[in-house]
């Protein structure tokens, strides 16, 4: 199975102060696509500079020419569908169709209060996401759309011309749990996960390759619900967050030996931060640009 190779790039730098630059290395590199978060602010970054981030894939699109570009990932914490559909039918033009969404429930972070409400529940937050979705759905494969739900209304909202990528640009689902999964095997071209989140701290490599392997099956179980293969959604890793942390960085043999124990867990992208010095994200910059380009070469062989 093929394994493609990806970045994020946190949006926390001036686009003329090294912003530009990044993006257009992330292209040179080879990778596959360049994310970045869609939060208003997030953890440690709280009290520096923070971009937007449809603005910054918009800057992106402008300076690269193949690479792909998307959200991990966006959530209705702060977003509404139907200008949301509007924002990401303008990115896929000016990308000439390079957008991917990655989109997931949420969370409780400062992305939750930012507006002024209370943080919503786990349940309230899958209950907005299973009508976000599907709404988000429609608005961007029909040229009008007039909808009234519990948590949000589309009054005869058009979005002619739609997509540059046909039907739509491809919806990459962040989920886990079984509404989440659920979503991602109805509209998703991806699923994300990020691993199990109680082995962060005191885990080994080895019980999140259980843990990554269930949330696989459980996957497979939702597609065959409904009748959907399996195989037809591509499997995405955000990496950073499972007991291995940032060690994979370390060199091309460690991030090879990483790369490939996921591949055979049905992976078929590995998503790796972009080096943030002082931060969890921190890496050697000359590592890191050698496993861009030398790592899965040495997979194949």
């Amino acid at each position: 199975m093929s394994l493609r190779l990806s970045t994020v790039i946190l949006p926390y730098r001036r686009w003329h102060e090294g912003g530009r630059s990044t993006w257009t290395r992330a292209e040179q590199l080879g990778f596959h696509t360049a994310y970045t978060y869609d939060h208003l602010s997030w953890r440690s970054f709280r009290d520096g500079p923070w971009f937007g981030a449809v603005p910054t894939l918009t800057a992106a699109a402008s300076v690269t020419e193949r690479l792909r570009l998307g959200t991990l990932v966006t959530s209705p914490n702060f977003r509404h569908p139907v200008t949301l559909a509007k924002e990401l039918i303008s990115l896929d033009d000016i990308s000439g169709g390079r957008i991917t969404l990655g989109i997931g429930a949420g969370g409780t972070g400062f992305d939750a209060t930012a507006l002024g409400q209370e943080p919503w529940t786990p349940r309230e937050r899958a209950d907005r996401l299973g009508e976000f979705l599907p709404l988000l759905d429609r608005l961007l494969t029909e040229d009008a759309v007039s909808y009234e739900g519990d948590f949000y209304s589309a009054h005869e909202a058009r979005n002619i011309p739609g997509c540059v990528q046909r039907p739509r640009l491809p919806f990459a689902v962040a989920a886990t749990g079984p509404r989440g999964l659920a979503l991602a095997a109805r509209h998703g071209q991806a699923w994300v996960t990020t691993g199990d989140p109680k082995l962060f701290e005191n885990g080994t490599p080895q019980q999140s390759d259980r843990a990554l392997r269930q949330q696989g099956d459980r996957l497979a179980d939702a597609c065959a619900a409904i009748g959907r293969e399996v195989g037809e959604l591509d499997r995405v890793l955000l990496t950073g967050f499972t007991p291995e942390r940032s060690r994979p960085l370390e060199s091309v043999d460690a991030f090879v030996d990483f790369a490939g124990r996921h591949r055979d867990l049905g992976f078929t992208e590995l998503v790796v931060h972009w080096p943030i010095p002082d931060s969890d994200f921190a890496a050697d910059e000359k590592v890191f640009e050698r496993i861009a380009m030398e790592a899965l070469a040495q997979l194949k062989e």
